[in-house]
């Protein structure tokens, strides 16, 4: 797998990003974890991430799950082959609950972890796009809140990684710190296992090689 997750937007060390990637690689930008929110705010938070991808030198643009919502097998696969088009996804963060009803709606479910795990595409992203790829996301409900969804509330992830990320944590100023410092109470007391990340950290995985940057 190529994978950079990010505790916080592009963190501290985003050159291990673009090393993951082609010059210039095509990256499609999912932002569909802040779909509850306000459709102004939405776009505006959209054209950032856009913008600080582009200033990497990479040629992001969004794809939106919304876009592919029909249920069915006929959706994953029209899904599937546009994301094989890209050299990479970048998954912003927001409400994990919100961007896991996307996929699910989508297909991306179905496909995504076959592309990661093939190394057909780079998986990057931050926060709850890092989460979604935990094999279960109980625990995540103590941050952010179930009742955004729109419908059904999938608590599996899509367990391409044999554990939780928890991220913002020892970040002062981030509003979710504190939420996010129980969620490791939660981990700990059942053993779940996780791995803990502060603001400017990533996690950085080239195949064999994985690196807390």
């Amino acid at each position: 797998m190529k994978l950079y997750l990010s505790s916080f937007r592009l963190g501290d060390h985003p050159e291990h990003l673009v090393a993951l990637l082609p010059e210039a690689g095509r990256t499609a930008v999912i932002c569909n974890a802040i779909d509850a929110e306000d459709p102004a705010v939405r776009r505006a938070k959209v054209v950032a991430e856009l913008t600080w991808l582009r200033d990497l030198g990479l040629h992001p643009e969004e794809l939106d799950l919304r876009s592919y919502s029909e249920r069915g097998a006929r959706a994953g696969q029209n899904l599937g082959a546009r994301l094989t088009e890209y050299d990479g996804l970048w998954v912003r963060g927001g409400n994990v609950f919100v961007l896991r009803a996307a996929m699910a709606a989508s297909g991306a479910d179905k496909v995504l972890p076959g592309l990661i795990t093939s190394e057909t595409v780079v998986y990057a992203g931050y926060s709850a796009g890092c989460c979604v790829l935990a094999p279960s996301l109980r625990g995540l409900e103590l941050c952010d809140p179930v009742e955004d969804v729109d419908g059904e509330v999938v608590w599996d992830g899509l367990g391409v990684l044999d554990e939780a990320i928890v991220p913002h944590l020892n970040s002062p100023g981030h509003p979710e710190t504190e939420l996010l410092e129980k969620v490791v109470e939660v981990y700990e007391r059942s053993g779940v296992k996780h791995l803990q990340m502060r603001d400017g950290q990533a996690l950085v995985v080239d195949g064999e090689r994985r690196e807390l940057v």
